[in-house]
This record gives structure tokens, sequence and C-alpha cells, in this order.
């Protein structure tokens, strides 16, 4: 479901300028085209000035957002001056939408405080987001209590609100494609599938042999050519890579895809050693890589919660994560650290073209001639937001931490996926994931977006959230 639309709710004091409303409306939905959306609003021939004051016009205003629900990814209330409170309220209220509020009041001039222009938004945000929380509506603000609606800082509000949307949209009645079991050593990625149900998310399972005997039989010899043709263009192949190696690895990655096509899952994780190589014969990271790549994240090692992760930054950023291990310190430079994997990175979050060989450490167990399928190249530099999102059984919660730092662009000698990254403070946020028992993987994307995260995940999901260096 594509939604691209705001629901507006425009309130008015009576006795305020009655131009205001207009004025900032015209501006509200201006700002909101530039930046691709669209808008949903009452008219001047529906309620005087368009605005909600009156319970009646509430009512008409409910209806309206009703109408259009499918369509909308939040609702903004406008306050041009001090508004009308109890009526923006009754609006969401009746609607009966459950979606993220943003509460924007418009700044006064210092120069036009006299009666036929002041506006006094910023009392009346006070007094709206009292009635919100009165009713148990839950709402976000603005980066400042007021804001000039023309402004840079504005539109920056928007984004990151849209973002908050998108987490929330993207997570409500989601479902996860979970492919086999855990690695039996990793104790870390248990999780319980009944508080991600209580918070929205379904896991749908399916085991490896089904997977490696549906992919083994597969003859739709066009499909598995086209595949095969878009693997190539994907990465390049190393050398001695045979035909029937790609086509085993077309093969998969059909039957990966299928899968969470057909159980309208948006993200899955994969048990990515050792029953693939053992019985099937090659590794999954690049099904996985180039499922990222198309807004489908898969995460490794049967990390549930992590595919989870995964899609929240991808929902946040707009562009594909990634997932690896917090792996190794550099030096002693204690802000610094190597992340890695084997890897599924998709290649977009590379930035850079990938070579696409087989597995390095685990082949030295398994034999190479079972572990094609590994996209590797080094992280490019840039602004990067990690996350983990997990369960914590014990205290029967879902938690998460989420903070920003940076790609960098020194060189790292190793093989895999691999990136170089810089975090402030990076020792006190290694304490609090050891001290708080989650995972050794994280999850990546680039930007910073760890505001929206944040609010998506704590305000609108219930999730708890440590935020590193806010």
């Amino acid at each position: 479901m594509n939604r691209q639309n705001f629901g507006l709710i425009i309130t008015n004091r009576s006795f305020f300028p009655a131009h205001l409303v207009g004025e900032a409306r015209d501006a509200l939905v201006s700002k909101l085209n530039t930046l691709g959306f669209g808008s949903v609003y009452l008219t001047e021939k529906e309620t005087n000035l368009g605005a909600v004051v009156e319970y009646e016009e509430a009512v008409a205003c409910a209806k309206l957002l009703r109408k259009n629900a499918e369509e909308l990814l939040g609702i903004i209330v406008l306050l041009p001056n001090f508004g009308e409170e109890s009526a923006v309220a009754d609006a969401i209220e009746l609607s009966g939408l459950d979606l993220p509020v943003l509460v924007v009041a418009c700044d006064d001039d210092m120069n036009k405080l006299d009666l036929s222009t002041r506006r006094d938004a910023f009392c009346g945000k006070i007094s709206v987001c009292n009635n919100l929380y009165q009713r148990g509506i839950k709402f976000s603000q603005t980066k400042t209590h007021t804001v000039t609606l023309e402004s840079n800082e504005f539109t920056n509000d928007i984004r990151r609100f849209s973002a908050v949307c998108n987490v929330f949209a993207g997570l409500k009645n989601s479902r996860i494609a979970a492919f086999g079991t855990r690695p039996n050593a990793f104790h870390t990625v248990r999780f319980s599938e009944k508080l991600l149900q209580k918070h929205g998310v379904t896991v749908v399972t399916i085991d490896m042999t089904d997977v490696i005997a549906t992919a083994t039989e597969r003859d739709d010899t066009a499909a598995i050519s086209d595949k095969v043709a878009e693997i190539k263009a994907y990465g390049k192949v190393v050398p001695d890579i045979s035909d029937d190696k790609l086509q085993r690895q077309a093969r998969l990655c059909l039957t990966l895809e299928d899968f969470v096509t057909k159980n309208h899952c948006s993200m899955s994780a994969v048990q990515c050693w050792d029953a693939i190589q053992n019985h099937y014969g090659c590794a999954t990271c690049l099904s996985m890589s180039m499922m990222g790549d198309k807004n489908l994240p898969s995460a490794c090692e049967m990390d549930v919660t992590g595919a989870m992760t995964m899609k929240v930054l991808s929902l946040a950023s707009g562009s594909a994560a990634a997932y690896m291990d917090w792996n190794n310190n550099v030096g002693n430079d204690r802000d610094r650290c190597i992340t890695l994997h084997c890897s599924n990175f998709p290649k977009s979050f590379f930035n850079a073209d990938i070579e696409i060989g087989n597995l390095d450490v685990l082949a030295t167990t398994l034999g190479a001639e079972s572990c094609f399928g590994a996209c590797k190249a080094q992280v490019a530099e840039g602004p990067m937001t990690f996350c983990k999102i997990t369960t914590d059984d014990s205290k029967g919660i879902m938690k998460a931490y989420v903070g920003e730092g940076e790609f960098l662009a020194d060189h790292v000698d190793t093989k895999g996926g691999v990136a170089m990254c810089h975090v402030e403070d990076l020792q006190s946020l290694l304490h609090y994931i050891c001290d708080n028992g989650y995972e050794h993987h994280v999850a990546f994307c680039r930007g910073h977006v760890a505001d929206a995260v944040q609010e998506a995940l704590e305000r609108y999901m219930g999730i708890e959230v440590h935020r590193h260096k806010a």
C-alpha cells in the first residue's frame, strides 16, 4: 500500500484573525507538495474557513479522514493561531485511526503582535497537547515548539515525521519469514514470537529441508535463466564458477523470494549455515543481498529481530539496510571499530561494485565447493545510523538501542563485506550492549535517521529505546 498523503486538521480560535487560517493552510499544503506528499483536509466549502472548531466540524473532519484512511501516512495538526484544542482531539478520536500525529504551531512575528495579526499558537499548542494526552492519543512535536512553515527547519521536521510514519506503517501488521532454525550454538539470537506478536509482527516459519527440496526440484528453465542473468549483472562473479553453481544459486534465490512474496512477508531471517551448504551446495548470502535491494531485508543466522531492525532502518532511510557483527577494535582508537559479515549486504548499500565469490571463513571447514554466493566489498564512507531491536523475555518487553556515526574510508585488509566505523564514545555503547543482553549483531543504514527511529519505536510501537549520544 502506497501511503503518500497526510491528513490535515487545521484549527482556529474564533476571536483571532481569520486570515491566518487560510494563509497557514496554503503554506503547509505547498510545503508538503514540494516534498512529494499530498494532503487531505476540509475546504472552506465544508466548514467555516476549512477549520475544525465546533464539534460538528470535528465530526466532518473525522469522516473525511476515515474515508481516505488507506491513503494516509499520518495526521498533521496545524495551529495558525491559538486553536480549539477539544475539537482537534475530537476529530482524531472520532476518526478511529491509529496513525502518528504531528502537532505544528506557527511562529509569532515580534513585529505583528497586534490584534489583527497575533497568533498565540505558542500557548495553544500546549493546550492541544494536553487534550491529546488526556485521551491517550500519541503525538509527535516539531524540533522547536513553534515553527515558520516556510523554513528549512520545518522541512526537516516533515522529513523526520514522514520517516516515523513509514516505520510505523511498515511494521504494523507486518510478517517476517523465518527460514530454518538458528545455529545451535547461537543462543544469542533466541527471541520471543509472542512479544513480537504483541507488537503486531507475525513470524512465518518454514523448515530448511522444504527450502532445499523446493530449490532442488525447480525446473522453471526460463525463470532460472533470467535469474542467472540478474546475478551476473548484480556483481562481478569470480572466475571458475561453473554454470551449475550459478543455476543452483538462481534456484535458491527464486525459492526464497517466492516464499517471502507468497506469504506477504516484508522481511526475512535465514539459517545461512551450515545445512544449506552441506545439503544443497551454496551460500544464501547472495539471495539475501538481492532481496535487500528489493526492499525485502534479510538477516543472517536466523536473527528474526535483526530482520525487523533492518526493516526499520530501511523504512526510516528509504534505502537498503545491512546486517553486520560488531567485530574488531582498531588499535588504540577506542571510538573506531571494524564491522563485517560474510556477506549479504545489498549492492546499493556498498555504494560500490561488488565481487560475488565463495564464503571465506566457513569455506575453511565446509569446503569452497559448497560456499558460492558471498557479496564482497568495503562499505563506502559516509554518515550512518546503527540499531538493534531485541526481545527481553525475562522482562517481557521489546527493547532497542539506536545511534549515529560514520563509515570511514580507511582500508580494511580482510575478507567479506566490511566497514570501518566511527562512533562517538563507542566504549560506553559497547558496555551498554553487554550489560543489557544484546546480540553481537547490528543493523546499519546510510544517513542519520536515529531521531525518527527512536520516535517511531518508542512513541508509537511501545518499544523501549536507548539512544546513544543523542
